[in-house]
This record gives structure tokens, C-alpha cells and sequence, in this order.
């Protein structure tokens, strides 16, 4: 196992500065300022939206249901294909540790392949959607009691805010970067630890020496491996790498790294149930032809060593290395901030029952059992849908348990639907 450990150690520094300027982008870019650009049914909608979401940190969860909110409130079709596309695939924090993993052509290619495909992809859809498709239910009025939000742009919380200090909005960059990152990032990151380390002890390296020349085969291999599976932009990183180990070519570990967070089961159902079967296919073959096409590119065209992972070339010997306290150490403060973000989860899944104040309103409340949340961004874009519908006066929201408290007069008809829209299944 230790070439895992030292996978982990060469990856946490850069983790760790990823997550960092995931929050700076969280905090500091106001989540409207995306929203204004992406509405017209043209390539400029579809050219932004691919530029937005390649840097934007979202887990491949979290990306649905705010890629179907800028559907909702006025996104074209093909903006919310490219934005779909482009942002679970990449993140400044999945390019920074490709960049420590795999090197700096890797780092380069990767968030260039999601740009290209996406664009491909949200094109390809805007033509074939004609320009006048209705978006599913009508986008309300926020009620008025919510209507001020704080300038962050972040807070999806529709409650009145007086004034963001700088302290306090670096506070709020650590606490989004250190423990919802976390939250949201950090389980699927073990995973595909976990699962390197296992294909690291138990695949035989000749296993994958059948795929040596056929690099279409060895990546229809993996499309069949990745596109059900679940798995986020970094922590698709140590899998690929594993497999490269074995034997697999980079072209092949490019598809992992495209396919893997963009295509799952969740996704396309999403899809096709919010944006119509044919967006759907669209949004499939985008991601599949653009991910072979490129790592076609990549095997037969490109020189090899640029894609050979830089744990294949390091010295045996590297703890020996004179920066190897660094690694030790930020895998230590990276080991801490998940065991912090794993129990801070489940204390709040826990106390989420016993809060006084929707105790207080338990007789007045409405829960609704929601399906698809699975990170903090779900739970934000679902009360921010929620607290739309007319008539609501207060919404909670918890992935953790998969509820939702409504207060108001709004039905639970409209309430549902309001969640559906956004991919979510609700009910009483």
C-alpha cells in the first residue's frame, strides 16, 4: 500500500489549496452573476455557460439541481447542457490535484476537453430545441418577506443580512471550503482512495495487457465502468492514476476522468426527466464521443511521457525526500477536516429533529420526504425553490435526513412540484 500512501501524501497539499480557492470562488463571485448571462438561445449562452462551470467547485451531486435552478429561472436548454457538462468534470480543486498527480499536461488537457465537449454539447442541443421551449412551471416571485438577501449571493437563505465584514466573509470562505466541501466532497474522495488502493493489492499488472493496443477497447472498458458509477471530479483522480498503474493507457484515464463525474445514474435521470429524452441522448453522446475522441487524441497523437503520472516516475525511496514532512503534514490536517466534516454531518442530521424553533412549529409544519439530495448545495437550491412557491414562510432543509419543514399557506401540490423541477422527488 505504499504507493497509495504516497498518493495520498503527494495529493493533500494541493487538496487542501483546491478546497481553499473553491471558497474564495464561493464567497467573493455572487451566485447571480452567473445566472444573468446564460438565458438567451444562442452560442454565447452556451460559451459562458461551459466557462463558468469548468472552474466552478460543485460536486457531481450538487451540480443537478443548480444546473436545473438556471434552467428554471430562465437558462436556455443548451446553457444548462454545457453548464451541466462542464462543471462536475473539473473545479479548481479537481484541476489543482490533477496538476499534483497526473502533471501539468494532464492539468491542462483535462479542464480543455470539459470546455470543448460541453460547448459541443449545449450547441447540439440548442439546435434541436426550438428557440420558444417553455421551462417546466413557472418561475415565482420570491415572497417579499424574502426578497433582501445578503450581497454574498451565496446564502440561498432569503433571510435579511445588514452587512458582510471582510473577516466575516473569510470566515464564511473557510467554513464553505473546510467543512461543506468536506461535507460534500470528502466521502467520495475515501471512495476513490479506497478503490485505487484495492486495484492497486488485488488487480494483477498484467491484467489490462490485453487493452495494450486498442485503446478504443480499453476505453469502452471504462465508459462501461464509469458511466454508472458515481464518483466526483477528485476523487476520480486516484482511480485513473491506479488503472494507468496497471497498465491502462492515459487516453483511457482521460475517459475516467471526463465520463466518471459527468455521466451516472442520477444524472441521466435528472436529465431526462427535467430536460426530455432527446436532451438527454444529446447530453450522453457529447460526453461520450468527446471523451474518446480526445483520448484518442491523446494515445496516438500527443507524445506519451507527457501523461505518464508522476507517481509512476517517482523514486522508490521518496520518503526520503526532503518536502516529504509537508505531505505527512497536510495529510494529517486533511485527515482531521474529514473526521470533522463526517461527525459535524451527523450532529447536524441529529440535531435537525430537536431544533427549538421548528419544534416550536412542529403543529403548523409540513415535512416532505425529498429523494436526490446528497450534499449541501442540493439542500440550498431545494429551499431556495421551496421558499419561491407563493404563500411559504419558512423552509428547512437537511440532505443529512432528507426532509423538508414548509411553514405557510402554499399547497403541497405546488411544493412538489416546485422540488421536481429542480430533480428532486418529494412527498408527504
Amino acid at each position: 500500500m505504499s504507493e497509495i500512501l504516497a498518493l495520498i501524501n503527494e495529493m493533500s497539499p494541493y487538496l487542501l489549496l483546491g478546497f481553499f480557492l473553491a471558497g474564495l470562488m464561493h464567497v467573493f463571485i455572487p451566485s447571480g452573476w452567473y445566472t444573468k448571462y446564460l438565458s438567451a438561445h444562442n452560442f454565447r449562452s452556451v460559451l459562458l455557460a461551459a466557462l463558468f462551470g469548468v472552474p466552478l467547485p460543485l460536486c457531481s451531486c450538487g451540480v443537478l439541481p443548480t444546473a436545473m435552478s438556471l434552467r428554471k429561472e430562465g437558462a436556455s436548454h443548451g446553457a444548462t447542457v454545457s453548464f451541466l457538462i462542464a462543471t462536475p468534470q473539473t473545479g479548481v480543486d479537481s484541476i489543482i490535484a490533477t496538476y499534483s498527480l497526473m502533471g501539468l499536461p494532464f492539468a491542462i488537457v483535462r479542464p480543455i476537453v470539459a470546455f470543448l465537449t460541453a460547448i459541443g454539447g449545449g450547441w447540439l442541443v440548442n439546435k434541436m430545441a426550438p428557440s420558444n421551449l417553455p421551462i417546466r412551471g413557472e418561475t415565482s416571485e420570491p415572497n417579499e418577506e424574502h426578497e433582501q438577501t445578503c450581497g454574498c449571493g451565496h446564502c440561498h437563505c432569503g433571510e435579511t443580512h445588514s452587512h458582510h465584514s471582510f473577516l466575516s466573509k473569510i470566515k464564511e470562505v473557510f467554513s464553505y471550503a473546510f467543512l461543506e466541501m468536506m461535507e460534500d466532497i470528502g466521502k467520495w474522495l475515501v471512495v476513490g482512495l479506497v478503490v485505487a488502493g484495492l486495484i492497486t493489492v488485488f488487480v494483477p499488472d498484467t491484467f489490462f495487457a490485453v487493452f495494450k493496443d486498442n485503446s478504443v477497447l480499453s476505453m469502452l472498458l471504462v465508459l462501461a465502468i464509469a458511466i454508472p458509477m458515481y464518483i466526483c471530479a477528485t476523487g476520480s483522480i486516484p482511480i485513473a492514476v491506479a488503472l494507468m498503474m496497471k497498465g491502462l493507457t492515459p487516453g483511457a484515464g482521460l475517459v475516467l476522468l471526463m465520463a466518471g463525474p459527468a455521466c451516472n445514474v442520477a444524472s441521466m435521470l435528472v436529465v431526462g426527466r427535467v430536460l426530455g429524452r432527446r436532451t438527454l441522448v444529446t447530453y450522453l453522446a457529447s460526453i461520450i464521443v468527446g471523451s474518446i475522441g480526445f483520448g484518442l487524441i491523446i494515445d496516438h497523437l500527443l507524445p506519451r511521457p507527457w501523461f505518464t503520472p508522476t507517481l509512476l516516475s517517482a523514486d522508490a525511496c521518496c520518503a526520503e525526500s526532503h518536502t516529504d514532512w509537508l505531505g505527512w503534514t497536510c495529510t494529517a490536517i486533511l485527515a482531521l477536516l474529514l473526521i470533522n466534516a463526517f461527525v459535524h454531518s451527523r450532529l447536524h442530521g441529529h440535531h435537525h429533529h430537536h431544533h427549538p424553533h421548528l419544534e416550536a412549529e412542529a403543529d403548523d409544519a409540513l415535512v416532505l420526504r425529498v429523494t436526490g439530495m446528497t450534499c449541501s448545495h442540493c439542500a440550498a437550491n431545494a429551499r431556495k425553490a421551496l421558499l419561491a412557491v407563493p404563500g411559504v414562510v419558512t423552509a428547512e432543509v437537511s440532505h443529512t435526513d432528507g426532509t423538508a419543514r414548509i411553514t405557510g399557506t402554499a399547497s403541497r401540490d405546488a411544493l412538489v412540484v416546485a422540488l421536481a423541477e429542480i430533480g428532486f422527488k418529494a412527498e408527504a
